[in-house]
């Protein structure tokens, strides 16, 4: 079973003030089975993002299909989906679906606990005193247990960063999405939230990541996908993107961030 499959999404940015259309997804397919750690790379404004994004609604993709665990969600036309499926479903779909991001997010008033435990009290209607065991676990897991209480404010960088997989995870999906999760962390701090993410792709974790951490992408993914201009140009095994890759496009940008 596919985890995540998408065929020929299409998302086109309108400009303001007389700029004209972005074209940010250009028929991108991409299949991502179970247990598959898959990494995108690629320059600033490759697309990379919005793509991540439509896979949980929160970019509309103009046109394509997004099917999430062999399910279809979406089969957009001019930028409506044409797929009749119940909101309901729909949403407990999407659900199996968690995503960290670039910023953190996390709610400033709420001590690290209260931040893991929130969404499944509310979302998944957990009891509060089940929801709260649960988030202790996994605040372990991610190595903060020690900072249980502590506020956001309270953490560094790095700590934070685990504080929103932790959340992210206490909703236990299926699949995980990570939006270049360490590229707002200083160099020293980005080791620890990668020990995570390994972590939990040796546990079988289905992951789909954006990132600039090549060394990561070498070293855990299945696959690395490059993008370009909203298009994926190339695709395959770590050993064979880094060290011969097809495309000049994937050389040229891999020698300027090698």
């Amino acid at each position: 079973m596919s985890m995540i499959k998408t065929v020929d999404a299409c998302k086109t940015f309108h400009g303001k003030q007389g700029r004209g259309p972005l074209e940010v997804l250009k028929n991108v397919s991409l299949t991502v089975e179970q247990r598959e750690v898959v990494c995108i790379i690629g320059p600033s404004g490759a697309g990379k993002s919005t793509y991540l994004r439509s896979l949980n609604r929160l970019e509309k993709i103009d046109s394509g299909q997004i099917y999430i665990e062999d399910k279809l969600l979406f089969d957009c036309r001019g930028g409506v989906n044409t797929h009749a499926i119940s909101h309901q479903e729909l949403n407990k779909s999407l659900l199996e679906v968690g995503m960290v991001f670039q910023n953190f997010n996390l709610f400033p008033h709420k001590t690290a606990v209260e931040n893991v435990m929130l969404a499944p009290i509310h979302v998944r209607k957990v009891p509060p005193d089940q929801a709260r065991e649960k988030a202790k676990v996994l605040l372990e897991r991610v190595g903060l247990y020690d900072k249980v209480d502590a506020y956001p404010g309270q953490l560094s960088g790095g700590q934070q960063q685990r504080l929103a997989i932790a959340r992210a995870l206490a909703m236990e999906p299926r699949i995980m999405l990570f939006d270049e999760p360490t590229s707002a962390l200083d160099p020293e701090l980005v080791g620890e939230v990668l020990t995570v993410m390994k972590g939990l792709a040796q546990a079988g974790m289905t992951m789909l990541v954006v990132t600039h951490e090549m060394g990561f992408a070498r070293e855990v993914a299945d696959r690395v996908v490059f993008m370009f201009e909203g298009a994926i140009l190339e695709t395959g095994k770590p050993g064979e993107i880094f060290s011969s890759p097809s495309n000049d496009r994937t050389r040229q940008f891999l020698q300027s961030v090698l």
